[in-house]
């Protein structure tokens, strides 16, 4: 992309790969994840210098190796999901201390749709707050490629979850995914049948991925010295926010926490997606492919994405 605009801004053009540099590895790529944050790129409203490709997350094979990569070597399948912008592409070198390898039971499409979403769910629920297993809980769009895996997450750890979804089939789809509850809010009022569901109690962690349009029922629902979890803008950024808020609701904790300050070195990525793809290799969570797009008609799940018209995890893919 040359602008910033709408998916009409993305352009297929050929470019050649070079050879890794000496902490690089360069991967011939299977399978790409589609994430909200390639749409906020793509807008704008998070900032790259011009021109730029877009994407953070993928999957293939390893092609070339730096000369001071050790972790790694030719025909290793891998994954990645930190690397810097661009992993809308065939073939890409990447960091090499950003690449983890894929495990036996974990497919390429599987890998590319959960070292974004997966990762960011293993961060909030075993990092950002852990959970140990007895608490209930709020997930905002619990239908959604990070929704989906939270609800299976949670149900493993023993954790009630309560989602929202916009719709009754993407209400069924969490609840068939794990959720203990989930909240139509197209029908129904958040507040009122979260604290239904708990008599009448608050709860001590609500993660919210919406931003602007649930901002004020995420903190009508933080128990008095409990947390808001809030990690992303799906709805537009959090504006003008009054601190006195969190003190006239029981003083409140509030983060914005995002994912590569929680997996900064190789040691804290690996420790990371082993634990998450032992849940996958376990079958305790199963990724929810809800569709896949070639990779030149990237737009067109852009303009799906963004419209809500997907469930689940959506990924690019290559012959």
């Amino acid at each position: 992309m040359e602008q910033h605009g709408g998916p009409e801004v993305l352009k297929v053009v050929v470019v050649n790969v070079p050879a890794p540099q000496e902490n690089e590895v360069t991967i011939r790529q299977k399978a790409i994840g589609l994430n909200f944050i390639d749409i906020y790129y793509r807008t704008g409203l998070y900032a790259s210098p011009l021109p730029h490709g877009l994407g953070f997350e993928a999957a293939g094979v390893v092609e070339a190796v730096g000369s001071k990569v050790r972790h790694l070597k030719v025909g290793d399948r891998v994954a990645y999901g930190q690397s810097p912008i661009g992993a809308y592409a065939e073939a890409r070198n990447v960091p090499a201390d950003r690449v983890v390898k894929i495990p036996r039971g974990v497919g390429f499409d599987e890998a590319a749709a959960l070292m974004l979403k997966g990762l960011t769910v293993q961060y909030l629920f075993r990092q950002t707050y852990r959970l140990q297993g007895n608490e209930t809980i709020l997930f905002h769009a619990a239908a959604g490629g990070v929704g989906l895996i939270a609800c299976q997450w949670a149900k493993a750890l023993g954790v009630k979850l309560i989602g929202t979804a916009s719709s009754p089939e993407k209400a069924r789809l969490a609840k068939e995914n794990g959720a203990w509850e989930v909240i139509d809010y197209s029908r129904e009022n958040v507040v009122e049948r979260v604290l239904a569901l708990t008599g009448g109690n608050k709860l001590p962690v609500v993660y919210d991925g919406v931003g602007k349009d649930t901002w004020t029922t995420s903190l009508d629902l933080v128990q008095p010295r409990g947390l808001l979890v809030s990690f992303g803008n799906a709805s537009g950024p959090v504006e003008g926010v009054n601190l006195g808020v969190l003190s006239a609701k029981g003083s409140l904790y509030v983060t914005r926490p995002k994912l590569g300050d929680h997996v900064a070195t190789l040691e804290k990525l690996q420790a990371a997606a082993d634990e998450m793809f032992s849940l996958v290799v376990k079958k305790k969570i199963r990724v929810a492919i809800g569709q896949r797009y070639a990779l030149e008609d990237a737009g067109k799940a852009h303009e799906d994405l963004a419209g809500r018209k997907t469930t689940g995890a959506t990924i690019l893919t290559l012959d």
